[in-house]
């Protein structure tokens, strides 16, 4: 099965049903008043998210979703059925926007949570509607309104409370390995995780966070190279940013280089994105000779201009990973805990992914039009069919 992260969709309600033109009519009854019904509103289109779907690969085969037409209303006072909701399940951490507006219809970030993209029509009213002291035979009826109809842009983003950011082998995937049970692929080659990855991070019996190993980034992803850009946009649901870097690097790039790199693409995404909370994590210090650790690091901290804490791990051995873990666990309470109780910090947040959301959508789209003039096609078709098995899973 196929990683898909974005898929169109056209959505159609159903049309209300027409009011009945029907009058009584019963053995010995000479005269029997208007008995036309009214129609049935037609169904609206509902998405729903689902947990246990964790791709929008369906709507890559199924792109038109059409719901049913009321029934019309009928003699003897009789109201046509309603036309049934159309339900599509959706995954959990889908972003809905009206394709022809750009209008943002919608976050689906809850197992179960519902939102109406299509209003079904409205019934139409039969002749006893219209009877009156001077109007006893009424012909007058009214027809059922159209069902609203959207072409849909939907967007998958992870949800995760940390996002790791860095270059291609910089140990992500060795890390999330590290402090959860998920297994994504690890080798000795660049973009080896080619999908993201979750894993649960158990700290203690009942605290855990979400982690995603997101696919690296090289230097030219904001502007497609490599698959950078198309997960950079999986890291706007994420808290805090672990910004890994290389310390003992497999090319000829120095490990303050690549820091620069990472951070330089995340800025070019998404000004906002590069603005969210971002530790920095120096990997890889075992395979670093000791009498020249220190000078590495440094030349790390002093690239970015770095002044917060720089952790130091090794993901494969595991030395530094607890403190890193208990950290994070402790600054993400804090900021649930603010976020519950502070309206204010909720807003700001809520904008804040907006503005990411935004930014980089712009950015992507801005890039397929410049490849589309070019004659290329930011697609899925240049990779094989193998590079998209799911890997995507919440193990704990």
């Amino acid at each position: 099965m196929k990683f898909v992260d974005e898929a169109s969709i056209y959505v159609r309600a159903g049309k209300g049903g027409n009011g009945a033109l029907s009058f009584w009519r019963e053995k010995f009854v000479a005269k029997g008043g208007p008995d036309g019904g009214d129609g049935g509103n037609g169904g609206s289109v509902v998405l729903v998210a689902d947990e246990a779907l964790n791709t929008l690969i369906d709507f890559r085969f199924t792109k038109k979703y059409i719901a049913e037409s009321g029934e019309g209303g009928q003699g003897r006072d009789m109201t046509g059925s309603k036309g049934p909701d159309l339900e599509i399940k959706v995954p959990v951490g889908t972003t809905v926007i009206d394709d022809d507006t750009g209008e943002t219809l919608g976050d689906l970030v809850r197992d179960g949570q519902k939102l109406k993209v299509a209003q079904g029509g409205h019934h139409g009213l039969g002749n006893t509607r219209f009877k009156s002291s001077t109007n006893r035979a009424p012909r007058q009826t009214t027809k059922g309104t159209v069902g609203e109809e959207r072409t849909l842009k939907l967007e998958m983003k992870v949800l995760a409370d940390v996002g790791l950011l860095g270059l291609p082998n910089a140990g992500k995937s060795t890390f999330i390995r590290s402090v959860s049970s998920a297994k994504p692929k690890v080798a000795d080659y660049p973009f080896t995780t080619l999908v993201p990855n979750l894993g649960v991070v158990k700290v203690k019996k009942h605290q855990s966070f979400v982690i995603a190993d997101i696919p690296g980034i090289i230097e030219g992803a904001s502007e497609g190279a490599g698959l950078g850009i198309r997960f950079l946009k999986h890291l706007v649901r994420n808290r805090i940013l672990l910004h890994i870097v290389d310390l003992a690097p497999w090319d000829e790039i120095t490990p303050a280089e690549a820091a620069v790199i990472a951070v330089n693409e995340l800025h070019q995404f998404s000004p906002a994105l590069a603005e969210r909370d971002r530790w920095l994590v120096l990997n890889k210090t075992d395979m670093v000779p000791e009498d020249e650790l220190e000078e590495r690091c440094q030349s790390v901290i002093d690239a970015l201009g770095w002044e917060g804490k720089a952790y130091r791990i090794s993901a494969i051995s595991g030395e530094g990973t607890e403190v890193l873990c208990l950290d994070l666990m402790t600054a993400l309470d804090e900021q649930r805990e603010l976020l519950m109780e502070n309206p204010e910090a909720r807003e700001k947040e809520k904008a804040v992914r907006a503005l990411i959301d935004e930014e980089g959508r712009n950015r992507i789209m801005s890039l397929r039009e410049k490849r589309r003039l070019a004659g290329k096609a930011l697609d899925d078709d240049d990779f094989d069919e193998d590079d998209y098995d799911v890997e995507v899973e919440y193990v704990s």
